[in-house]
């Protein structure tokens, strides 16, 4: 066994309640052990996993029993009777994408000169964000707050991840930091990808490495729908940015396209009358808005730019606060949208 393979299996066995919350759903925590009916997840407490005790070893939390069968195993066991693998190479592939692990780097894999486009499949990306966790009252919490942000923890589409795998550009070895995680959604709702932006332990920042954010799935044309929209729409390119519009005018309907390049190729809904595009103060930005600005228009969308005063909304909110941001927001919305949406 190679230890990647000895450190998955470690990590497994520490987030052994994670893993069977996730796979054995139908079952429940009494104590030290999972009780669930058997490895088809039928409701029941024939099947006991043990969720306290060392990592390996006799009394390894992760290890179970179905004293109706007798059959025994541990969490890889668990993964590969509900995902159906039998191939061992992907099993770990599975249960590192469940952990929020990269693939492990191929030795004297030729290097691109390029970064290419991020990596990973939707059905990866639905994993990682389903074994991350509400944002309320975590270290993503911690960082929404100290950019002045009080909305995250009541958005479907934020969660946290305590030990998101990390590795920068060049680096063999990855480490596991708190990330906040944003689901990338298309126009039915679908996850098509996720948005991972690593933090500082203390919540006050984002982490301290090279790359601080990665997205990781299909986003060209989707995008992290923070609100549901209606007739009219706000898009723009960060999640902070436009969390910080929603903090100052709590209707608003509100998406983050994460990029500028993503910005001017988001779908946009079926039904839209007005479409509000709120630019960073930087030529990237400006351009992507006149995309996006173009495809609207040809469309019959009504289209309005929401410049801020500084480098972008979030740098409006924490220099002027949400009384500030407001009434240089509302300056800004068109007459039709200005009373349903500042009363």
């Amino acid at each position: 066994m190679s230890v990647e393979t000895e450190d998955l299996l470690r990590e497994l066995a520490q987030n052994a309640e994670s893993v069977c919350r996730h796979y054995l759903p139908a079952g429940r925590r009494e104590g030290s052990y999972w009780m669930v009916g058997d490895l088809q997840n039928s409701p029941g407490r024939s099947l006991f996993v043990r969720l306290t005790g060392p990592t390996s070893g006799p009394g390894a939390r992760g290890k179970w029993q179905d004293s109706a069968t007798s059959e025994y195993g541990d969490l890889l066991d668990i993964i590969r009777a509900r995902t159906g693998i039998t191939r061992f190479p992907e099993l770990l592939d599975e249960a590192r994408a469940h952990l929020g692990r990269p693939q492990p780097v191929v030795p004297n894999a030729p290097v691109p000169r390029k970064s290419k486009a991020p990596g990973g499949t939707p059905a990866a990306a639905a994993r990682l964000f389903a074994a991350s966790m509400p944002v309320a009252g975590t270290l993503a919490d911690s960082y929404l707050r100290a950019r002045g942000l009080t909305q995250g923890g009541r958005m479907s589409a934020l969660r946290f991840h305590p030990k998101c795998w990390h590795r920068d550009e060049g680096q063999t070895k990855s480490t596991p930091r708190p990330a906040l995680i944003a689901a990338v959604t298309d126009g039915a709702g679908a996850l098509q990808g996720v948005h991972r932006t690593w933090l500082a332990l203390d919540g006050k920042g984002k982490a301290a490495v090279k790359t601080q954010r990665r997205a990781m799935g299909h986003l060209l044309g989707n995008a992290v729908r923070l609100t549901p929209h209606d007739d009219i729409l706000v898009v723009g390119e960060g999640i902070e940015t436009m969390l910080s519009l929603t903090q100052a005018v709590p209707g608003l309907p509100v998406w983050a396209a994460l990029s500028s390049g993503h910005l001017g190729a988001v779908l946009l809904p079926e039904g839209l009358q007005r479409l509000y595009i709120a630019i960073d103060r930087d030529p990237a930005g400006q351009r992507a808005a006149e995309r996006l600005s173009a495809r609207a228009t040809d469309v019959g969308v009504a289209v309005r730019v929401l410049e801020p005063r500084l480098g972008d909304f979030n740098d409006d909110l924490r220099a002027y606060g949400v009384a500030g941001l407001r009434q240089h927001l509302e300056a800004q919305i068109g007459l039709e949208d200005r009373q349903r949406l500042f009363g």
